[in-house]
């Protein structure tokens, strides 16, 4: 799993590194910078030498400038069109590809005329843009600027304005037309505020003139995206490729700044491991970002049986509400329990019960402690896919969890019945895994909507409540009661469905359920985490298989045991 660290941990790794170990900030830069070059030599490489230069991969022709009133142009004004159709007209004849690269004044810019010249060394045409003072140039992006100036280049003024087309220089416009790859490198990871001004602008302008049609290389986060959250300040960068140093970001994997990263890099910079060990590693609140494929699971033993796997009980369903509960069932089967029993309502057993093949559904006795008999005899309860918010389920829901020792998923209304009795859980001894969406977790918890900071959310209610929370969404939070979150970085918008949450509730239960998976140091946070990647995985594939738009969760079903399948080894564990 990649370790990720928040803004803050940056700043005081970098600092001890330069100031306690010495290690010279400008190696840090000049190797943050050649990983920048190196992701833009992948994405538009050279063009061969060695055989025949064809046209370049944009495909320019002639173009046909007119003065802006339509008379016959100047002579000065001819004299530039001349040379604008020459810039854009080169194209055709030079397959050497343009890289426009956009610095703001701080480190994060040095970082992008470092990687400018390095470029330049290696041979690309580059332009390389400054946003903001020049006078607030640091230390280092100053000698970086020197060095750029040293090759006879210069950081230019950046003047395109798409509000105020008339105010921008029009060879700058040409040639940034033609340009075959762009570097991010206004903020870095220090933005707390709203995009404005001039770097709004450089931002609208990368977004919405070049990123259409020619990848993107951002330095260390897109520009506009929080680095601790993934919200998006007003406006961001949205990157092909994000290069992100020493560790990943939170806002690389969370909500919107997942969207606008693109594929992320993490490169290493010549931060001390010891430091980065100690400092992120070693933290008790660490966060780490799952990724497909991390979760190996030991192969079934030859001769298990189906007690092994664990039995699952689920509590779910009401009238209504009979597709939540089969695929709940189904989904623990599919994910390997051993037995599944459904309880549902009297009203829609028959339903249920033609949806359920090898899980057994039963309709719930009106005596709850035959109810609670039935869940004690099981190795994990699964609480609340479709079961509906009757007075009467409540109460049973709330006794359930005071009586049962053995650990409880919670999901949909198991997590509403407990809204305004959060004690409960508190007293709980045996695991409790909640799977909320952020509209559950806002009822349960009396947040407010949209949650800003939804891992410091997570992280915060599993450590007062002694409990895993799977906080569901675009980066799903898996968070211990000890503090590690993990970011599931898996699935995709197709999994937007009524019935997505009900088939992770019965992976979940289904891998706490079996016994090869929990020995002694069985750790249920990691077993969920594994389900939400699974989960996430049986999602993408179902979607490569049908497209996000048509797919439906049963698909994820169908999915799964392939994804299962895939990640099984003889000789590994979870």
């Amino acid at each position: 799993m990649q370790p990720v660290a928040t803004a803050a941990q940056m700043r005081e790794l970098d600092r001890a590194a330069i100031q306690d170990r010495g290690v010279p900030s400008l190696d840090l830069m000049e190797h943050a910078a050649r990983a920048v070059a190196e992701a833009v030599m992948d994405l538009v490489p050279l063009p061969d030498r060695t055989g025949e230069d064809g046209p370049s991969p944009g495909g320019f022709t002639s173009v046909v400038f007119v003065s802006s009133d339509g008379k016959q142009p100047t002579e000065e004004e001819q004299r530039e069109m001349d040379e604008l159709r020459a810039i854009v007209e080169s194209k055709n004849t030079d397959p050497v590809p343009r890289v426009a690269v956009f610095c703001g004044p701080g480190n994060n810019g040095g970082d992008g005329i470092a990687a400018a010249r390095l470029l330049i060394e290696a041979g690309y045409h580059v332009r390389a843009f400054l946003i903001g003072d020049r006078e607030k140039l640091t230390p280092d992006a100053g000698e970086m600027n020197a060095r750029l100036e040293a090759l006879g280049r210069r950081l230019e003024a950046f003047t395109m304005d798409l509000e105020h087309p008339e105010r921008c220089d029009r060879r700058q416009l040409a040639w940034l037309s033609t340009c075959d790859c762009a570097v991010d490198a206004l903020f870095g990871i220090g933005l707390s505020r709203p995009v404005s001004g001039e770097f709004l602008n450089a931002v609208r302008y990368i977004d919405r003139a070049l990123a259409p049609r020619c990848p993107v290389v951002a330095c260390d986060i897109p520009s506009g995206v929080h680095t601790d959250t993934g919200a998006v300040l007003g406006e961001a960068v949205k990157a092909t490729v994000t290069v992100t140093f020493t560790c990943g970001k939170p806002g690389l994997y969370l909500g919107e700044g997942a969207a606008h990263a693109g594929e992320v890099r993490v490169v290493d910079i010549g931060i001390p491991h010891d430091l980065y060990h100690r400092s992120i590693l070693r933290s008790p609140e660490r966060v780490e970002a799952v990724q497909a494929g991390e979760f190996r699971l030991p192969r079934r033993p030859r001769a298990a049986h189906k007690g092994n796997f664990g039995k699952v009980f689920l509590l779910a369903g009401s009238v209504g509400y009979t597709g939540a509960p089969a695929l709940a069932a189904n989904a623990a089967v599919r994910a390997g329990a051993g037995l599944v029993y459904l309880g549902v309502p009297k009203d829609i057993y028959p339903i249920v019960a033609v949806k359920c093949t090898e899980a057994m559904p039963f309709p719930l006795p009106d005596d709850h402690d035959a109810i609670l008999e039935k869940a004690k005899g099981c190795d994990v309860a699964l609480i609340g896919p479709g079961l509906g918010r009757a007075p009467e389920t409540k109460a049973l829901v709330l006794r359930l969890l005071a009586d049962l020792s053995i650990p409880v998923v919670l999901d949909a209304d198991g997590i509403n019945a407990v809204s305004g009795h959060i004690d409960v859980l508190d007293k709980r001894a045996a695991p409790t895994v909640l799977t909320p969406h952020d509209g559950e977790f806002a009822r349960l918890t009396g947040c407010e909507l949209p949650i800003g900071d939804r891992l410091a959310a997570a992280r915060d209610f599993a450590k007062a409540h002694n409990c895993v929370l799977v906080l569901k969404g675009h980066g799903t939070v898996t968070a211990a009661p000890e503090g590690l979150c993990r970011i599931n970085t898996t699935g995709n918008p197709g999994m937007a469905k009524g019935g997505s949450g009900d088939v992770l509730a019965g992976i979940v239960a289904a891998l706490l359920a079996q016994k090869p998976l929990n020995g002694p140091k069985a750790d249920p946070a990691l077993l969920a985490a594994a389900g939400v990647c699974y989960h996430g995985e049986a999602g993408d594939r179902a979607a490569d298989r049908l497209g996000e738009y048509g797919m439906t969760p049963s698909d994820l079903l169908s999915e799964l045991p392939g994804v299962l399948r895939d990640h099984t080894e003889r000789d590994h564990t979870i």
